[in-house]
């Protein structure tokens, strides 16, 4: 048994047969822990910025005593335009 197995697949794809914003990122974080660093990137842009985001938002479930939420909001805000410019990107360029 492989963990590619396990993976969730995109119901976009799958039923209408269009990437989401998030396509790419469970097999991005694969190839993260396989230390295959450049093929993550390549898959999924927002793979590193995403992990550092969900890294500081188990710190502020752990450390209660700072206020994480200007942090956490700022990053969000990162991912989602790196998510945006990638999904254009990727999709320009296949209809070009």
């Amino acid at each position: 048994m492989d963990i590619e197995d396990f993976m969730l697949t995109c119901p976009s794809k799958k039923f209408l047969g269009v990437e989401c914003l998030g396509c790419g990122a469970q097999r991005a974080v694969m190839l993260v822990f396989e230390g295959r660093f450049t093929e993550a990137f390549e898959m999924y842009p927002a793979v590193y910025t995403l992990l550092l985001f969900f890294c500081l938002l188990g710190i502020s479930f752990i450390d209660r005593k700072r206020k994480y939420t200007t942090v956490l909001l700022f990053m969000a805000l990162i991912n989602l335009m790196i998510m945006i410019i990638s999904y254009v990107y990727r999709h320009s360029t296949l209809f070009s």
